[in-house]
């Protein structure tokens, strides 16, 4: 991973221009049922005001989405996250939650921010813990929520 893969991956809101891009994107085969495809996701930003749908973008190009709601009064939660199986194990993840951390970070009523994960998927466990996010346990659907403390 080169350090300017890193610094060239930003977040964009969800438009016209991008959306068939995000239709686009797939997973490995081993990592379908760890994540809502991303049909199901837009749709469900387009019923959910609260939601906050983002391409990642890497050099112009659509390389993964992720979705977050920050509606709570102190806390944020990244609920979709993923990079295109063409384009992981390049650092994209690791820059794309970094952006979204940032992101999240520059609202000032946030001081949490929780993101949950299917327990089986210890890559998605090993970058989280990466950023000081700690297991809280399991939530009602069987997955794994994270919290990280924005103030520390």
């Amino acid at each position: 991973m080169g350090a300017g893969k890193a610094s060239s991956v930003v977040l964009e809101p969800v438009t016209d221009r991008n959306r068939r891009a995000i239709l686009a994107l797939e997973l490995l085969p081993g990592q379908q049922d760890f994540v809502a495809s991303n049909a199901d996701s837009l749709e469900e930003a387009g019923e959910d005001s609260d939601a906050v749908p983002r391409a990642v973008m890497a050099d112009g190009r659509v390389v993964g989405f992720l979705m977050y709601d920050a509606s709570d009064r102190q806390e944020a939660n990244i609920y979709r996250f993923m990079i295109d199986r063409r384009e992981q194990g390049r650092g994209l993840g690791r820059a794309g939650i970094a952006a979204a951390l940032s992101e999240i970070a520059g609202l000032a009523h946030v001081r949490k921010v929780s993101i949950c994960y299917e327990p089986a998927n210890t890559a998605a466990q090993r970058l989280y813990a990466s950023f000081g996010f700690v297991e809280q346990g399991l939530d009602e659907d069987g997955e794994m929520i994270a919290e990280l403390d924005l103030r520390r």
